[in-house]
C-alpha cells in the first residue's frame, strides 16, 4: 500500500469515527433532552403526591394518598381516625376543587344510568338517597377546629347538634340527580342513620336546599 493509499484510509476512517461519534452524541443529547424532560414530569407528578401534606407540611413516614386510598377501597379496615399528619391533606380534598369534581363524575354516570332504564310506569320505581355525605353535605362540620376532618374522635352529641341546627348545604351535582330522577318520574326515597327524633330538622334541612319532595324519608 502507498504512503497517499494509507492516508487516505486514516482519514477515511477518521472521518466515519467522527460521524459515528457524532451520531452518537446527537442520540446521547437527544435522550438527555427527552430523559430531561420525562424527570421534570416526574418530578412534577412527584411533587402532586400529597408526602409532604396538602399545605406543605411535612408527612413522616406516611403518604396521606395511599392512606387515603386504602380507606376508600376498604383494604384499610377498623380505623377510627384521620391519622393527624393527613388532616391538612383531607381538608385541602374536601374543601378543593377535586372533592367537588369526584362528586361531578359519579353524579354523571349515575345521571346516565337512570336515564338508560327501562320503567314500568306503574309508579312504582324509587330511587334510595343517602344523606349524610351525598345529598348533603356536613363538611361545615368536619372542618370546624373542634372536628378536624376526622382527626379527634367522634363525638355524637356534637354532631347530633350540628344535624339540629338543619344548616348541612346540599351537595350541588346530586341535588342534579335528585331533578333528574323526578324528571323520570322516578320517586326519590331518602335513607339515614340519623335518629327519628330530629326528623323534622331534616325535612327542613333538605327542603331548604333544594330537596323538595319524595315518597319517603326513612331514620332510625
Amino acid at each position: 500500500m502507498s504512503t497517499s493509499s494509507f492516508f487516505s484510509s486514516i482519514k477515511m476512517r477518521s472521518f466515519t469515527i467522527l460521524l459515528l461519534f457524532s451520531a452518537i452524541v446527537a442520540v446521547a443529547l437527544a435522550s438527555n433532552e427527552e430523559d430531561h424532560q420525562g424527570i421534570s414530569q416526574v418530578v412534577e407528578i412527584h411533587r402532586l403526591r400529597p408526602q409532604t401534606g396538602s399545605a406543605g407540611y411535612t408527612v413522616p413516614q406516611l403518604d396521606c394518598l395511599s392512606w387515603r386510598l386504602a380507606v376508600e377501597t376498604n383494604n384499610l379496615q377498623n380505623w377510627k381516625l384521620v391519622p393527624k399528619e393527613c388532616t391538612n391533606y383531607v381538608g385541602h380534598y374536601m374543601l378543593g376543587k377535586q372533592y367537588r369534581r369526584d362528586c361531578e363524575y359519579v353524579a354523571k354516570q349515575a345521571i346516565e344510568y337512570a336515564k338508560a332504564l327501562k320503567l314500568g310506569g306503574d309508579g312504582k320505581d324509587v330511587w334510595v338517597f343517602d344523606i349524610d355525605e351525598t345529598t348533603l353535605s356536613n363538611i361545615p362540620y368536619y372542618a370546624r377546629s373542634d372536628v378536624a376532618f376526622g382527626a379527634i374522635a367522634y363525638n355524637s352529641t356534637k354532631f347530633n347538634a350540628w344535624v339540629a341546627e338543619g344548616k348541612a348545604p346540599a351537595i350541588p351535582s346530586i341535588l342534579g340527580v335528585y331533578k333528574t330522577v323526578l324528571s323520570l318520574g322516578i320517586k326519590p326515597v331518602f335513607i339515614t342513620g340519623t335518629r327519628d327524633n330530629f326528623r323534622q330538622a331534616r325535612i327542613v334541612n333538605l327542603k331548604k336546599v333544594g330537596y323538595s319532595n319524595w315518597a319517603a324519608l326513612i331514620l332510625k
